[in-house]
């Protein structure tokens, strides 16, 4: 089941840990997420999944930044979220969706006991122009059924930025 806003509330602190929290951000069912001011591109038009891939960081000015087609940008959430005995997703919010902007392109969801910032994985259909703290995206949670063992690989959590592909170190 998905937890309400409101069951978001009762269990801040408890088992869901958002940081900073803005109660004007819950929804009905949902967080709303903001984006922080950068971002990070891949150097290389070919990328290596056994490799460390370069990338670049870009600021994203407060009048703004046009984001180009064809290009995928890494991007965080300003806050870092953790939960205990609740499965993490994220999606975009649909005004977001609305102008033709993806803020994941696989990674969605989350594993239980995921502590960190939110890696975002930004593409665009069209030129669109971005803006820091803009409420980007939205976090909702799972219960989870059964046993489990929460997450605790090395690779992504407790991270401290924007976080790219780190799948070399699988090989």
């Amino acid at each position: 089941m998905i937890l309400s806003g409101l069951e978001i509330k009762k269990q801040l602190n408890k088992n869901i840990f958002i940081e900073p929290f803005n109660e004007k951000q819950l929804n009905p069912n949902s967080y709303n997420l903001r984006l922080s001011d950068e971002l990070l591109v891949y150097e290389s038009e070919m990328l290596d999944m056994k490799l460390p891939n370069a990338c670049k960081k870009i600021t994203i000015p407060s009048e703004g930044l046009v984001l180009k087609p064809n290009t995928l940008y890494l991007g965080r959430t300003v806050e870092h979220t953790r939960t205990e005995n609740y499965v993490p997703m994220l999606e975009g919010r649909s005004s977001v969706g609305r102008l033709g902007l993806f803020i994941h392109v696989t990674a969605g969801f989350g594993d239980v006991g995921f502590s960190g910032f939110w890696t975002l994985e930004i593409f665009c259909i069209h030129p669109i122009k971005i803006y820091p703290n803009v409420e980007l995206c939205q976090i909702y949670f799972h219960s989870i059924e059964g046993e489990y063992e929460k997450y605790s690989s090395g690779k992504y959590q407790n991270n401290e930025g924007i976080q790219p592909s780190l799948m070399y170190k699988d090989f």
